[in-house]
């Protein structure tokens, strides 16, 4: 209760405009460790550096509730953009991306959703250059059609092409997951970041841990590929035990995590044979998500205020 209280004080506080300003004229040299610049070439560069030692990288052009058509056009442009940049440069053009950034929820003239639209290029894209796309999750308003796109994107393209997210701290997410099993779908499993009513999700962090771990193990004993997104040591350890207790080989699962967090235990995983992705946000539109990972943890707030002090 008392995390939730924080994160919700935290994103309150940083919807205000002057404290968005204050932050960024004053904290892009703190965002940098979370954020991998704001160009393509930055992200690149950064995925270079991981590739090196063993990570890949998940590129994520920043960007959310777009609220134009041309506006989601130019969003998707970038994604196709920094596909075809990233397969130029040798790295493997996984991206992800927030429909609603590329047109969700917008009708064009044919009576299409935009985002849909744009979803199908960029991953028709991905399919070309044999890379991926992830669909992420967001809002839970947003889940049911995320869902259905999702699904219907997976028809077309299969799921070597196209994933997406569930989130453990809403309760619909074991019956969701359930619903996919057919589809044998390449989830990735995060604990949820936005700050939701307690009439959809869990406000206890132990009831989000213990729907976490069965998300993943539930995916896994489907014999579905699972992308386990946590920073957690516990449930890392726990995940450890559970696929070598269950034989799930190690081409079956990954480890992905956050830009900029616990690059140490990154690092460890690869060294012992574990696939491991990182999340690689950039773009100028950072604000909102350098606000949500600040509000995960109370450090962080200390982290980003040493840094503004210092100038």
């Amino acid at each position: 209760m008392l995390n939730r209280m924080y994160r919700s004080t935290v994103l309150g506080v940083a919807t205000q405009k002057p404290i968005e300003q204050l932050v960024r004229s004053r904290a892009w040299s703190v965002a940098q460790r979370f954020v991998a610049g704001e160009s393509s070439a930055t992200a690149i560069a950064a995925a270079q550096e991981l590739a090196a030692d063993g990570i890949l990288s998940n590129l994520d052009l920043l960007g959310e509730f777009v609220n134009s058509v041309e506006t989601a056009n130019e969003f998707a442009e970038k994604i196709l953009a920094i596909q075809n940049e990233a397969a130029a440069a040798g790295v493997l053009p996984y991206v992800s991306i927030k429909l609603s950034s590329v047109g969700q929820g917008q009708m064009v003239q044919n009576g299409e959703d935009l985002g849909y639209l744009n979803a199908r290029r960029i991953v028709g894209n991905a399919r070309a250059l044999g890379g991926f796309v992830c669909l992420d999750m967001e809002d839970h308003p947003r889940v049911d059609q995320t869902l259905a796109q999702f699904r219907a994107l997976v028809a077309e393209f299969g799921n070597n092409t196209v994933g997406t997210v569930l989130q453990s701290y809403l309760y619909r997410s074991d019956a969701d997951r359930a619903g996919l099993d057919n589809l044998h779908p390449n989830l990735r499993i995060v604990k949820g970041a936005y700050l939701e009513p307690e009439s959809v999700a869990m406000p206890a962090k132990s009831d989000v841990d213990a729907s976490y771990r069965r998300l993943v193990y539930a995916h896994m004993k489907a014999g579905n590929y699972v992308n386990v997104a946590t920073h957690d040591d516990s449930i890392i350890d726990d995940v450890k035990m559970f696929v070598l207790s269950h034989g799930i080989p190690k081409d079956k699962f990954e480890f992905q995590m956050l830009y900029g967090i616990r690059r140490d235990l990154q690092k460890k995983l690869a060294t012992e044979g574990f696939t491991v992705r990182v999340y690689l946000p950039y773009g100028r539109d950072w604000y909102a998500y350098f606000s949500r990972r600040i509000a995960e943890r109370p450090a962080n707030v200390m982290f980003v205020l040493r840094g503004m002090l210092k100038g």
